[in-house]
């Protein structure tokens, strides 16, 4: 059986109060404490090591890997950048660009990722598949993700990110066979949920999504994607707590944000509904859908003339948009007091011969996170 890293770190402690200055064995420490997850030890011989050799690249570089397990992933990219100047290696550009990635400075994460680091770490791989599928370079992504899964093709954590790429790509098979090969990444999962209620089975796509959600919780396409399952079983209450959810984790996804009001106006909440529609219209007040479902909040409200004018708007902007036909349709209505019975009727109708509705996918797909 081999050693924990408890064990471990037990036994370099033992011989470390013989020979408290090694920086061999305070070097081994500190990755056994960080292994064992004990941050505060890992800390402690850090410090130890950099106070002997403060500018050793092992210290910088151990300091570094404290920080991104403390969440300081700002810190942890001026340490890692101070270790490129000196030394150029793989382990040392993927650990800056996941930093940089994580703190927002997507552009220069992607530069970071070179080829030879690419494709020596799987991690990196699906890393650089992740930034070009966020820069909405789709095509870019997939080649880089299909070139990958050659070099690393039992990798769960590429598998799972090409798994979302290809939902977004809509090439339902490379979907399908990435979600399998994800397994129980929780990224796999949601992918499979959401191919599953594509697929006009709620009840399998709850599953999937649930599984998720139990891996890890920070995960909004999870969440936006039971919210959905719960709208498309007509339960608008528990949709509009978990779109909720999804879109607060997601922050600028505008789908998931008018998916949210819509459950919450099918829930009878138009307050609720506005808001979120209006959250959607801050992130991009050229979102049509925006336009359109605050026209349907207007008529709700009584305000005709509002409504006309967000509908303009909208189907100016996009002459498909669902919500402004959807207005459209509640003004020509004779009985404009049965609107939201108009609107629960318009999101139970079946757009496929497998019982796929309108509410099951309103919201698109979700765009992936970096976590």
């Amino acid at each position: 059986m081999s050693e924990t890293p408890q064990a471990r770190l037990a036994k370099l402690t033992g011989w470390l109060k013989q020979d408290p200055d090694n920086l061999a064995l305070l070097t081994d420490a500190a990755e056994a404490a960080l292994a064992a997850g004990d941050l505060a030890n890992a800390e402690r011989h850090i410090a130890h090591m950099s106070a002997i050799a403060p500018a050793s690249t092992g210290s910088l570089y151990l300091r570094s890997v404290l920080a991104m397990n403390k969440g300081d992933f700002g810190e942890g990219a001026q340490l890692l950048e101070q270790i490129l100047g000196s030394e150029d290696a793989p382990n040392i550009r993927f650990s800056l660009a996941w930093c940089e990635a994580m703190i927002g400075n997507k552009v220069s994460a992607l530069g970071r990722l070179s080829e030879e680091t690419i494709s020596t770490i799987p991690a990196a791989a699906m890393l650089h598949t992740q930034l070009l599928h966020e820069a909405g370079d789709v095509e870019a992504a997939l080649r880089a993700g299909k070139n990958a899964l050659t070099l690393f093709p039992d990798d769960a954590g590429l598998a799972s990110a090409m798994a979302t790429l290809a939902l977004d790509a809509e090439d339902l098979d490379l979907a399908r066979d990435c979600a399998a090969k994800g397994g129980d990444h929780p990224e796999a999962l949601a992918a499979a949920g959401v191919i599953e209620l594509h697929d006009g089975d709620p009840a399998l796509a709850r599953q999937r999504f649930d599984r998720s959600l139990a891996i890890r919780d920070h995960n909004p396409r999870a969440w936006v994607g039971r919210g959905l399952t719960a709208l498309a079983e007509r339960d608008p209450s528990t949709a509009a707590r978990d779109l909720d959810r999804g879109a607060q984790q997601f922050g600028d996804h505008i789908g998931s944000w008018i998916a949210a009001g819509w459950a919450h106006y099918l829930a009878g909440d138009i307050d609720a509904a506005a808001d979120r529609f209006n959250r959607a219209y801050t992130i991009d007040p050229n979102f049509a859908e925006s336009h359109g479902s605050l026209a349907v909040i207007d008529i709700a409200r009584g305000d005709a003339q509002g409504a006309r004018r967000k509908m303009t708007t909208a189907l100016r902007l996009d002459r498909n948009c669902f919500s402004a036909a959807l207005a459209q349709l509640l003004l020509n209505s004779d009985q404009p007091g049965r609107s939201r019975e108009i609107v629960e009727r318009a999101f139970a109708i079946p757009i496929n011969d497998r019982g796929l509705t309108i509410a099951s996918f309103m919201a698109g797909l979700a765009r992936p996170t970096i976590h």
